[in-house]
């Protein structure tokens, strides 16, 4: 997993732990002070953003988990996966496109980082370069075919020699 990555989800687990540990349970203790718990909506309200946070920590837990069995060795030298510079043509828009596939934590499609869980980023997962396929979108279908294909060990060759 990459460094920035593990520490942009590690500061929101510690800082939602801190919320979950010590300023929680200051806004339950404040809230039951002030008496009926039926009508109280500070107690509510703090019961309902730590059921939330709970549920915010588990999820990222168990990504930080996913993102930790990625294997660099599994990832294909020869076709798109993980950390690809991908150039496709495509045909529906008649323009060339350069994605790079990303975690969703990294996923920002304006700068062509897309996600690999994205229907684009689904896509190209796989292809070689001279593969055409079809790419079902919200917006429809688009005829795609990969131009160049550098993947993550081409760019980490590269960067070695840089």
């Amino acid at each position: 997993m990459p460094d920035h990555i593990r520490k942009k989800l590690q500061e929101e687990i510690e800082s939602l732990e801190h919320e979950l540990n010590h300023e929680l349970p200051k806004e339950l203790k404040k809230a039951v002070a002030l008496g009926d718990l039926s009508e109280n909506a500070e107690y509510h309200m703090a019961k309902q953003r730590q059921e939330f946070v709970r549920a915010r920590l588990g999820q990222l837990k168990k990504r930080m988990g996913e993102l930790s069995l990625i294997n660099m060795n599994n990832i294909p030298r020869d076709r798109a996966g993980l950390g690809s510079e991908v150039t496709v043509y495509d045909s529906t828009k008649d323009e060339k496109i350069v994605y790079h596939l990303v975690t969703s934590e990294e996923s920002d499609v304006g700068a062509g980082k897309i996600s690999t869980t994205s229907p684009i980023g689904r896509g190209i997962m796989g292809k070689k370069e001279g593969d055409t396929f079809t790419i079902v979108t919200p917006s429809g279908k688009r005829e795609m075919e990969i131009l160049k294909l550098k993947t993550v060990h081409d760019l980490a060759e590269r960067e070695s020699e840089g």
